[in-house]
């Protein structure tokens, strides 16, 4: 549990805007807990809807309790940062996460990274271990992972925050309802788009896409518990790139810069 706070009202929520009627998820009114501004209109376009509904004001209430009473993560500045470096008009895959790491400075909204400086977890290592067995690539000491972000791999978490070394401690909250919608945004656009999906968790959210068109790649889960029962010798990286090149998509480049400062 972490240290006691005193308790602030986060600065994503608005206390003084009128509250939503519980059955009119499409009123006019504005949402009481918006999404950040800054967002890519894309994302702001699809997932409002989301805010006007029950659900999500509940959600947000319990995150500002959890934030007045305990130390969350990843900071309220971060939560929704994969929405920020990868727009959904420029998603070209989806990497599914459970939720954001519980230690003290690691997680910053993206799924498996890390802030720069910061010991690479176990996952994160074995990510790596088969980013090199895959593509031949050097890796480097930081995990970093906003380049792939900003190429078009949506690195999402299934939920959003958790409470300081307390892993799954937010969910079932009403996060999963959010990030379900995300992904069915994402499988309802035009274009297709490759679906990585580690471990049986998030292989459970192939029934929100439509296979017929759109590429599921699915192995175990790089946690250290789970990597050598299917993780190891998956090639996911290539396999995307070869996804991608017949979709007509620009492959990644998998290779990450030796050196980084944090949003570069």
């Amino acid at each position: 549990m972490g240290k006691k706070k005193q308790a602030t009202t986060p600065s994503l929520f608005n206390e003084d805007s009128n509250q939503v009627a519980e059955n009119t998820p499409n009123t006019k009114q504005p949402p009481e807990f918006p999404l950040p501004a800054n967002l890519a209109p894309s994302w702001l376009t699809a997932l409002t809807p989301e805010t006007h509904k029950p659900y999500w004001a509940d959600l947000q209430k319990f995150v500002a309790g959890e934030r007045a009473a305990h130390t969350v993560f990843p900071p309220e500045a971060d939560v929704f940062n994969a929405f920020r470096y990868t727009p959904l008009d420029q998603v070209k895959v989806l990497l599914l996460g459970q939720d954001p790491y519980p230690g003290t400075g690691h997680a910053h909204g993206l799924c498996f990274s890390v802030r720069p400086g910061v010991r690479l977890p176990g996952s994160l290592r074995n990510i790596y271990q088969e980013l090199t067995d895959d593509l031949g690539l050097k890796t480097p000491k930081h995990g970093y992972l906003a380049s792939w972000a900003k190429q078009g791999v949506l690195m999402l978490n299934a939920c959003l925050s958790v409470r300081a070394d307390a892993p799954n401690s937010h969910a079932n909250k009403g996060w999963e309802k959010f990030t379900d919608a995300v992904i069915t945004v994402v499988n309802e656009r035009k274009q297709p788009v490759v679906f990585l999906l580690w471990g049986a968790y998030a292989q459970k959210k192939i029934k929100l896409i439509d296979e017929t068109r759109h590429v599921v790649i699915k192995s175990a889960h790089p946690s250290p518990l789970s990597a050598a029962n299917g993780f190891f010798g998956s090639k996911p990286f290539s396999k995307i790139n070869a996804a991608l090149k017949k979709l007509g998509e620009t492959p990644i480049d998998w290779q990450l810069p030796e050196r980084v400062t944090e949003e570069s």
